[in-house]
């Protein structure tokens, strides 16, 4: 009687964690109707703050255990041939996708039926790495599809996977513990989605990763500082809950694009960031820096995008950034600058657009006034319309800035690479020269055939194995 009952608790909690899981991916503030709300809850009323904070507590709880596992039971029909191992493992990937799947308005897996996965909706097919005779899945892209569920396990499966795109959907829950095993994978965009939770660290293990995409989520904590010495290209973690200062190893990360705009970052922009030589474009607008910038920025002699905006910057706009001769957007509004802005920076050579609304300046060049666009109100800046307030400005600028009060730490330059001096050359003295054995007395009257032997040298020969990599490359119709 009493397994019984257990058995049926964990039915009922089975049912009430999917139902609970159900309500959250399908609904938003404006997603799902009223009406559904209510008939689904308790008593006829919707979902109060409390409950659902319950359900998705729940529902994390649900996704993941302590060992990270979570899935779906895949039956393959022992009819059902396969082309080989690969497809079979993407097959049941695939079907334990589709049972995770909760709506899919559009159909996009409506064809996920039979044994040629390759032929799936948003199923891309290529030959394997390590074998070019046989096929696998390589790519998956669902951009777009509106669908609702949630990630399985099972997805691990895929290790030949290289692209993962499914952004502009609402998956929710947490990012799965075995795609740990995608040690191919090169571009993985979670975009636009109900991700939510820590960020997911399983994204550090996998090797070739290039791309990654997790903005518009809920994640939320902290961001690992491994993540900036990942060799990654592009970094968009942007709009979800995260929240810490920038570790000094930022300026270790080697990305071209690099976007961390409406989180809860604060504290300093660290120095470092003028190692970031490959930098083309940085956002970090709306969180909540406060320190002054680091002169180090004019370093970045290949950014074309720097936006600061609606932080809390004090003092004075760099004289270097002056030197940023690719800038061509630049955007400082909303913060608490003051000073002159430097000639130097409107009469860069490519600058388009530069905004500088809502702070304190008390100057600009004319050369400013002369940009394409230009932005330059709410200042404190003489003969220029829509500025402060005589007394706003002088309350604010009766107080001089002491960038170093912030506590930012020093920028310390990567020591060059110490050079061994190799070692004097080893001078061996010749050896004596060899004295002739004499010849033997004259009177040997038997005659004598002197020979020279040759000196045989035996060069060695060095054998070097070349190896050659290859990058798996697949190009989506």
């Amino acid at each position: 009687m009493k397994s019984d009952t257990h058995f049926n608790i964990h039915l009922f909690l089975h049912f009430f964690f999917f139902f609970g899981t159900f309500l959250l991916c399908l609904s938003s503030s404006s997603s799902v109707p009223e009406e559904f709300l209510q008939a689904s809850s308790h008593g006829g009323r919707g979902l109060t703050d409390a409950e659902a904070h319950y359900i998705r507590q729940r529902q994390l709880l649900y996704y993941r255990d302590e060992f990270g596992d979570r899935g779906e039971e895949v039956v393959v029909d022992p009819k059902l041939v396969f082309e080989n191992d690969r497809i079979r493992n993407a097959y049941i990937a695939l079907q334990a996708w589709k049972q995770a799947i909760l709506s899919d308005p559009l159909n996009l897996t409506k064809n996920w039926v039979g044994s040629d996965v390759c032929h799936y909706k948003g199923v891309f097919c290529a030959p394997a790495p390590d074998n070019s005779s046989i096929r696998t899945v390589a790519g998956i892209d669902l951009n777009h599809g509106d669908i609702a569920g949630y990630l399985p396990e099972e997805l691990g499966l895929l290790v030949d996977l290289a692209l993962f795109h499914i952004n502009s959907n609402r998956f929710c829950g947490t990012v799965p513990h075995k795609f740990k095993n995608l040690k191919l994978l090169f571009e993985l965009d979670l975009s636009n989605n109900r991700f939510a939770g820590k960020f997911p660290r399983v994204v550090l293990k996998l090797p070739e990763l290039k791309f990654l995409d997790l903005r518009f989520n809920e994640f939320e904590g902290t961001v690992p500082k491994e993540l900036f010495d990942k060799d990654l290209d592009a970094i968009f973690i942007n709009h979800n809950r995260f929240r810490f200062d920038l570790p000094e190893n930022f300026g270790n990360s080697p990305v071209s694009v690099i976007v961390l705009a409406n989180n809860k970052f604060h504290g300093c922009v660290p120095g470092s960031i003028g190692n970031m030589t490959r930098l083309n474009e940085i956002i970090l607008m709306n969180n909540g820096f406060r320190s002054c910038l680091p002169p180090e920025i004019g370093f970045l002699k290949n950014l074309t995008v720097f936006d600061v905006s609606h932080n809390e910057f004090f003092g004075k706009l760099p004289d270097t950034i002056g030197g940023m001769v690719s800038l061509e957007q630049l955007n400082v509004a909303h913060n608490f600058l003051s000073g002159k802005i430097p000639d130097s920076i409107c009469k860069l050579p490519n600058l388009q657009n530069f905004t500088y609304s809502y702070n304190f300046f008390t100057g600009e060049a004319p050369s400013c006034l002369a940009l394409p666009d230009f932005d330059d109100r709410r200042n404190c800046i003489p003969d220029r319309p829509v500025q402060r307030s005589e007394r706003q400005c002088k309350s604010f600028l009766s107080k001089p800035v002491d960038c170093s009060s912030f506590g930012c730490p020093s920028f310390v330059a990567p020591s060059p690479p110490v050079v061994v001096p190799s070692p004097p050359p080893v001078v061996v003295p010749s050896p004596p020269p060899v004295v002739p054995t004499p010849s033997p007395p004259a009177h040997c009257h038997q005659s004598m055939e002197f020979r020279t032997l040759p000196l045989h040298l035996h060069p060695s020969i060095d054998s070097f194995e070349k190896f050659s990599t290859s990058n798996l490359t697949s190009t989506q119709p």
